[in-house]
């Protein structure tokens, strides 16, 4: 539950700084589906396989950065049966920002715990939590929900 609590403070921290600086709309998943969407572009079939959710569910995240104006949506050049989600710059931005306040949350953890401790706790997680499991979201799964 520590692991769980020290993983939630930062999303917290890191979205309270990231509302301050222009983006209030901004909530965890919608982070999650733009790494997930990157810098190439994804269907919303393969955020959602990032993610470990639905379809559907990658689908209303997507529809929200839409309509917030973090992605846009297009045909994808190489089958235009799919639709590729694109990051706009406000979302480029956003992930930037991200990234930056992570390093300076991170470099708060390093100053309280030490350099070493922190670099230990990220080294002994890395050796425990599956790479594949390592950023997805189906928490209902643990909840027994469908």
């Amino acid at each position: 539950m520590l692991l769980f609590g020290g993983f939630r403070t930062l999303i917290d921290r890191l979205h309270t700084r990231l509302a301050a600086e222009g983006h209030p709309e901004l909530r965890p998943a919608h982070g999650f589906a733009m790494q997930a969407i990157g810098g190439r572009g994804a269907t919303a079939s393969e955020i959602g396989r990032h993610l470990g959710v639905s379809k559907q569910a990658a689908g209303k995240t997507v529809d929200r950065l839409l309509a917030l104006g973090y992605a846009d949506r297009a045909d994808d050049p190489a089958d235009a049966r799919r639709k590729l989600v694109h990051l706009t710059p406000r979302g480029h931005e956003a992930l930037a920002r991200s990234a930056v306040i992570f390093d300076e949350l991170r470099a708060e953890w390093v100053a309280a715990l030490g350099a070493d401790r922190v670099r230990d706790i990220e080294t002994s997680l890395r050796n425990v939590v599956p790479a594949e499991t390592a950023f997805r979201l189906d928490a209902t799964s643990w909840l027994g929900a469908p």
